[in-house]
C-alpha cells in the first residue's frame, strides 16, 4: 500500500490528504497548529458528506504531532505550507532528513519555483512541484513542475502516480514562477481590470462577457 505524508492541514493540505486517502493510500498528516491538525478529519468528512461520499475515509487519516513522525515511512511527501519561501526551504530540509531516501518530495506551491524551494536539500533530483488546484478533491488538474535539478524519473513517477489517483497532470518543463495556469489567469485578470479602468465597460459586464461566451466552451475547447 502506498504511504503518503501531507505537511500542512490547511485549505489545500486537508483536500490533498482527502484525495490520497480516498484512493486507498495510507496518509499521515502533520500541521504545527494543533487546532488545524485536530480538525482535519472533521473537515475532510464534511467535504465527503457534501459530495454524498463515504465519510469513513476521514477516519483513515493518521494525525501526527511531528513532521518527522509523519514522513518517516512515506513513499510520497506533499508539502502544503503557506507560501513563504524561507518556511518551505526549512521544511524541505527537515523532510529530507526524516523521510526515506527513496521518497519523492513534492511542494504544492502555486507560484514559487521548486528550484528555489529545494535549493538547500542535498537530493534535489527527487524534488518536484505539484500544484494542486483548489479544491483538490474537485479540480482535476495538477501541474507537475520540473525543477532545474529534478530528475526525469521523478517527473514520470509523479505523473503516473497522479494519473492513478484520477487527476489530470500536466508536465511543466520549465520552472517559472506561476507555472502555466496562474499565468493564464493573471493575463485575463490584467486585461479585465484595464477594460474597467479605461471605462470600456463595468465590472459586471466583464463577468457577463466571460460567463456567457467563451467561458462556456473553455471546458471542452482550450485556447490552443
Amino acid at each position: 500500500m502506498t504511504r503518503c505524508a501531507v505537511i500542512g492541514a490547511g485549505l489545500m493540505g486537508h483536500g490533498i490528504a482527502q484525495v490520497l486517502a480516498g484512493a486507498g493510500a495510507t496518509v499521515s498528516v502533520h500541521d504545527p497548529v494543533p487546532e488545524a491538525l485536530a480538525s482535519t478529519r472533521e473537515r475532510v468528512a464534511a467535504n465527503l458528506a457534501a459530495l454524498d461520499q463515504d465519510t469513513s475515509v476521514a477516519e483513515n487519516l493518521l494525525l501526527c504531532d511531528t513532521l518527522e513522525e509523519a514522513v518517516s515511512e512515506a513513499d510520497w511527501v506533499f508539502e502544503a505550507a503557506p507560501e513563504r519561501l524561507e518556511l518551505k526551504q526549512e521544511l524541505f530540509e527537515r523532510i529530507e532528513r526524516a523521510a526515506p531516501a527513496s521518497a519523492i518530495l513534492a511542494s504544492n506551491s502555486s507560484v514559487i519555483r521548486i528550484s528555489e524551494i529545494a535549493a538547500r536539500v542535498s537530493t534535489p533530483e527527487r524534488t518536484v512541484g505539484t500544484h494542486w488546484w483548489n479544491p483538490p478533491y474537485l479540480v482535476p488538474l495538477v501541474e507537475v513542475v520540473q525543477g532545474e535539478r529534478t530528475s526525469p524519473d521523478t517527473v514520470q513517477r509523479t505523473m503516473t502516480f497522479l494519473e492513478d489517483l484520477g487527476k489530470t497532470p500536466v508536465h511543466v518543463r520549465r520552472d517559472v514562477p506561476g507555472f502555466v495556469g496562474n499565468r493564464l489567469q493573471h493575463a485575463l485578470w490584467r486585461q479585465a481590470f484595464e477594460l474597467v479602468d479605461q471605462g470600456v465597460c463595468g465590472p459586471e459586464d466583464v463577468d457577463t462577457v466571460v460567463k456567457a461566451s467563451f467561458g462556456r466552451r473553455m471546458p471542452v475547447l482550450g485556447p490552443m
